[in-house]
């Protein structure tokens, strides 16, 4: 079966075969038992396990699946079902554990489509694999993505790094590119706890080169999370985790329910 993917060392086109991946220049990659398959190569690695480990990953499937960003993901689905031609080919870039891309996968496939994902953390795309059988998952950077020029009709990027020259050889022009920012005041209630003076994210609209934009989208939301668990999940799944000072975090350690606001950006750009 011809694959989305690409072989990471020749370029060729990657067929899914009984068990694994195979390029016509004899190149293999085994499928998992999860059902992904790692196409990052070794010389690209610059760790033993880059990407989010085990226990990020494991927090934010779990404050992802109390539904608490549903209207994002219902706002990312109606944009594909706005924009994307029939049968689609869909990229999740930094799929992470594939909440989204299972949901963005339903939507690609009513409409005759296909959906794969690329992670660089290996525990995040074994809970992809799971979440979206039907796609195509693999380890891979999205600074080197193992897809073909022009072969992608959606690309998605949900708070994952920017890799915008290969976001750009990977859509075919026309394509739509869906970036996903937070919102001056993203979870502003978490701020105001973690620091004595919160500031906003800036909000700003860049012009990318060989991109025009569409529209930009905003998706709010209010939300209370109802234990220390479900607090401290989605602290450690925030860049805030690597840079609060230690009262912030006792702070918050001492609460035992937070409201919060959730507000998103959604660039709607086109390909040139």
């Amino acid at each position: 079966m011809d694959s989305l993917f690409a072989c990471p060392i020749c370029g060729e086109g990657l067929c899914r075969e009984a068990g694994r991946y195979a390029c016509p220049g004899g190149h293999s990659f085994d499928i998992a038992r999860e059902g992904y398959v790692n196409l990052l190569p070794a010389n690209r690695q610059h760790s033993k396990a880059p990407g989010d480990d085990g226990e990020m990953t494991a927090a934010r499937t779990r404050f992802l699946s109390g539904g608490w960003y549903s209207p994002l993901r219902e706002a990312l689905c109606a944009l594909v079902e706005r924009y994307a031609p029939e049968r689609p080919a869909l990229l999740d870039a930094g799929c992470g554990e594939g909440w989204y891309t299972a949901a963005l996968a339903q939507v690609s496939a009513a409409r005759g489509g296909r959906t794969a994902g690329v992670d660089l953390s290996k525990p995040a795309v074994k809970k992809a694999a799971r979440q979206c059988p039907n796609g195509e998952i693999a380890v891979a950077s999205v600074y080197h993505l193992p897809l073909g020029d022009g072969s992608v009709d959606v690309l998605t990027d949900c708070f994952s790094p920017l890799g915008l020259e290969e976001f750009y050889r990977v859509l075919k022009p026309g394509g739509i590119f869906l970036y996903v920012v937070p919102g001056p005041r993203h979870l502003w209630e978490l701020k105001s706890v973690l620091y004595e003076n919160p500031y906003e994210n800036e909000e700003k609209r860049e012009e990318y080169s060989g991109f025009r934009y569409i529209e930009v989208v905003p998706v709010e939301t209010s939300f209370t999370l109802p234990g220390p668990q479900a607090i401290a999940d989605l602290y450690r799944m925030t860049p805030y985790c690597w840079k609060t000072p230690k009262e912030g975090a006792r702070r918050l350690a001492e609460l035992n329910t937070l409201s919060l606001t959730g507000q998103f950006r959604i660039h709607v750009l086109e390909r040139l």
